[in-house]
């Protein structure tokens, strides 16, 4: 009797036949990070990719405006048309007084102090172009799987958006913060609670009745929206134990408790200026009794008048050491080694970094806070993660509360949607 021969399944040009192919292709191994130039909505994306194991397997993208003259009145638009217009004027009028940044141009990632190329592992990060990541994702797909794309601020949506119309079935787009409208093109949204604010009553009655409808978000949180309480980052467990050893022989042999101060800037919804600089003065020196050592860090955003009355008072004091700027940044290292943190209310990012930690956080400037970043403080005071700085408190007293565990708890969310989608994540 002849042998009955079956005729065998078709390869690849790998070899491998298509059954394991398709169970191959549907493990995601890489991302793809776009942010758009602020560390705060970057180091989401970025954080996001850490907890999910690919931050060896990322490519870090940027968004960029054009700068200079006019364009700083044209921010308000859509990116693709701020370019179109900027290419436009600088036809009409030349390029000396149309200064912006080249299409390629390639951006150094910060410096950290063991001297590798920012957080994220990268030297470089290049310019964000959808139709070109969405052709990679295309040619790579056999052999390197799906693509994860993790996009944050306003100025990226319409490139992550776009990338997932141009390869659907070879992407899986996750926009952190709110897009505003349209939810259904991205795969996930991740956004803090609070940006659901404008829904609630109170809410509602802050905002013109011919406003509602143009007030962000529209609708409900659905099954593809994850609510957080705070921002993503990557001050995890084992990030703070590199910070601890990187920054032992400056941090450890600090009087304790050691004290970290975090002042951000004025916001349109939490201003501030000498004032609460004064008024932050004031409460420290009333607790100084209470801690051992004292280290104050400003931001990007800090006013000068505000620098310069702290900088004026505690510069020479013995206790006291303050941040100028310039790298290393301790940020990392004052995560691990701080007692307690005070934190001006404007920053949520620098917020929900300290209430990861477990320790005691003060918040100064809640009270002038409006909308939105209202409810937020009102939501972590009643979690009991903050309490307000008044001057009155001591420094060395412990209390606790479950820490923000943001992140792990998104990263968790992408891996249930991911199976949902038919796929899996394979660090």
């Amino acid at each position: 009797m002849r042998a009955i021969s079956f005729r065998e399944p078709p390869t690849d040009s790998w070899g491998l036949r298509d059954i394991f192919r398709v169970g191959f292709s549907t493990a995601i191994r890489r991302a793809v990070v776009i942010g758009n130039g602020v560390a705060g909505a970057e180091n989401q994306c970025i954080g996001l990719v850490r907890a999910l194991g690919l931050s060896h397997r990322q490519t870090i993208y940027r968004v960029t405006r054009p700068r200079g003259g006019i364009n700083k009145w044209l921010q308000w638009l859509p990116v693709s048309v701020h370019k179109k217009l900027d290419y436009a004027i600088k036809r009409i009028c030349g390029d000396s007084q149309f200064q912006t940044i080249k299409a390629n141009k390639v951006m150094s990632l910060p410096v950290e102090k063991n001297g590798s190329a920012g957080s994220a592992g990268l030297s470089h990060v290049l310019e964000a172009a959808a139709k070109k990541i969405a052709t990679m994702a295309h040619e790579t797909f056999k052999k390197d799987g799906p693509l994860l794309v993790v996009a944050s601020g306003w100025d990226t949506i319409s490139v992550a958006s776009h990338i997932k119309r141009l390869a659907p079935e070879k992407v899986f787009v996750v926009q952190i913060q709110h897009p505003r409208s349209q939810l259904n093109r991205f795969n996930l949204v991740i956004t803090p609670r609070h940006d659901y604010y404008p829904l609630t009553p109170e809410g509602q009655e802050q905002i013109p009745w011919f406003l509602r409808r143009w007030i962000t978000p529209r609708e409900p949180p659905d099954r593809h929206v994850v609510l957080t309480v705070g921002a993503l980052h990557q001050a995890d467990s084992t990030a703070l134990q590199v910070a601890a050893c990187a920054w032992h022989d400056e941090l450890a042999p600090l009087l304790k408790p050691l004290l970290v101060v975090n002042i951000g800037g004025p916001t349109k919804h939490c201003q501030y200026g000498a004032d609460l600089a004064k008024q932050l003065t004031a409460s420290l020196k009333n607790v100084r009794w209470s801690f051992g050592s004292l280290r104050i860090s400003f931001s990007r955003r800090t006013p000068q008048e505000v620098s310069e009355i702290l900088e004026k008072e505690f510069s020479y004091h013995p206790k006291v050491y303050i941040w100028d700027g310039k790298d290393p940044n301790p940020h990392m290292g004052h995560l691990a080694w701080a007692d307690a943190f005070i934190i001006t209310a404007d920053s949520v990012s620098m917020l929900s970094e300290a209430c990861s930690t477990g320790k005691p956080v003060y918040v100064i400037g809640a009270e002038r806070c409006t909308w939105k970043f209202a409810d937020f403080h009102k939501s972590l005071q009643e979690r009991g993660v903050v309490r307000p700085f008044t001057g009155k408190e001591d420094i060395s007293e412990r209390w606790s509360y479950p820490p923000l565990n943001d992140t792990a708890e998104a990263s968790f969310r992408v891996i249930e949607a991911l199976s949902e989608h038919g796929w899996r994540l394979e660090p």
